[in-house]
């Protein structure tokens, strides 16, 4: 048995979000074989779900690892198998701390994403992730139990993200992970979290030697996984630093197919 962790934006899907018709039907073949499939992103639960949905991925074998690793989630059980949440004390410190840089910082319930205002970077976020959503000045007098991650967002000044991010860089230590899935979107997780530890813990899960795991990414927050998958992929859209840590480059890129592409090589 194989596993498959592939992330989603720049990876498996296209430039208009979706999965084409081309790496469905390698999908579908991967499947069939008795192989797995773990879509691998930082979004929310709910959003990976819609992804899966919207592909019509409806086989046995698919599982998720949201929120950057700090959830995996088996579809065919309908349950959660691994979490690493943030302590509500950790929301309050960084939300005071952004609010110092007048960076935008958000959180999660587990039906909604919490924003303190209804401001241009909420807007901007729920173009893709389109789940509920809840202001709350204050971000954790609307949770009920600790959240999976944070997430700050600059649409227009990285500069000022990366002021942030030094900034509580001695605080985080031991604490949290602030990796970046885009120059606007840095992620706060638990330290001990992530996608690479993910794709462990799933592979010991189902006892498959990481030599048998691929992982594909294009981004930052992709590149734990594919350091720990026995094959890392890069996406021929993924930035120099990322194909650095891969084992092979897609020729192609993401609209073109890319994975399925170096998928079917690799398996043949």
């Amino acid at each position: 048995m194989k596993l498959l962790f592939t992330d989603l934006d720049g990876t498996l899907l296209n430039n208009n979000s979706y999965v084409s018709p081309e790496t469905k039907a390698f999908l579908d073949e991967f499947l069939a074989a008795g192989n797995k499939l773990i879509l691998s992103s930082g979004r929310p639960r709910d959003s990976v779900l819609e992804v899966k949905e919207n592909a019509g991925l409806t086989q046995d074998g698919i599982l998720l690892i949201c929120s950057n690793g700090t959830q995996v989630y088996d579809c065919d059980s309908r349950t959660t198998i691994m979490e690493k949440r943030l302590p509500l004390s950790y929301v309050s410190y960084l939300q005071e701390q952004a609010a110092k840089y007048h960076i935008h910082i958000q959180t999660y319930r587990e039906d909604a994403v919490v924003s303190p205002a209804d401001d241009d970077e909420i807007k901007f976020y729920r173009r893709k992730i389109h789940l509920p959503l809840i202001v709350s000045p204050k971000l954790t007098d609307a949770l009920t139990q600790a959240p999976y991650k944070m997430l700050a967002i600059s649409l227009d000044d990285f500069n000022r993200l990366e002021a942030f991010r030094l900034g509580i860089t001695e605080w985080a230590q031991n604490r949290i992970q602030t990796i970046y899935s885009s120059e606007i979107y840095l992620e706060l997780f638990e330290h001990t979290a992530g996608k690479g530890n993910a794709v462990r813990f799933v592979c010991d899960h189902f006892g498959v030697p990481l030599s048998d795991a691929y992982a594909a990414g294009d981004a930052d927050n992709d590149i734990s996984m594919l350091q720990a998958a026995g094959c890392g992929i890069a996406m021929a859209n993924a930035s120099d630093h990322v194909k650095a840590s891969a084992d092979v480059v897609t020729d192609l890129d993401n609209d073109k197919d890319g994975l399925a592409d170096m998928m079917r090589r690799l398996l043949r």
